[in-house]
């Protein structure tokens, strides 16, 4: 399994926020080469994009652009059908793994304490499925279909 979630977010998780309330108004930030071993661990890679709602600009702590997870069902949350998660290329690559951060402000170094969520990218499988993971510079890349569940056993 390669999904991978940090202590902060496990905290939260079994604490009063959840998942959906630690990361609602977060960013989903896209990275080239193999996923750091921890969600807890310093983002490895380069980034080649930041998922923000519609792609607008999008500022820690603030609630405009942030993505919003719709409401619980069948033990997960997931991306609002209408809602449009898009970033734009940042450099040119390929996606090899995604992390999804609170709306906190988070550099990407080791943290114990931060909300994250950290999948591997694929073209067409993987946790986090794109229907290419090719990323060219100023192009824009649409997130039609996202959604995270906890287990039942």
């Amino acid at each position: 399994m390669t999904v991978k979630l940090s202590t902060g977010l496990r905290n939260a998780a079994c604490g009063t926020l959840g998942i959906a309330g630690a990361l609602n108004g977060g960013v989903l930030e896209i990275y080239s080469g193999p996923q750091p071993v921890s969600a807890d661990s310093a983002v490895t890679g380069t980034k080649l994009g930041v998922a923000t709602l519609d792609a607008g600009a999008w500022v820690a702590g603030a609630p405009a652009n942030g993505l919003e997870f719709d409401a619980p069902a069948g033990g997960g949350v997931a991306k609002p059908s209408a809602a449009v998660w898009k970033f734009i290329g940042l450099a040119v690559g390929q996606a090899g793994w995604v992390r999804f951060i609170g709306n906190a402000p988070d550099d990407g170094s080791a943290s114990a304490t931060l909300p994250r969520l950290d999948m591997a990218a694929a073209a067409g499988g993987g946790d986090f499925k794109m229907s290419s993971i090719a990323i060219t510079v100023g192009l824009p890349v649409t997130i039609d279909v996202f959604s995270v569940a906890l287990p039942a056993q």
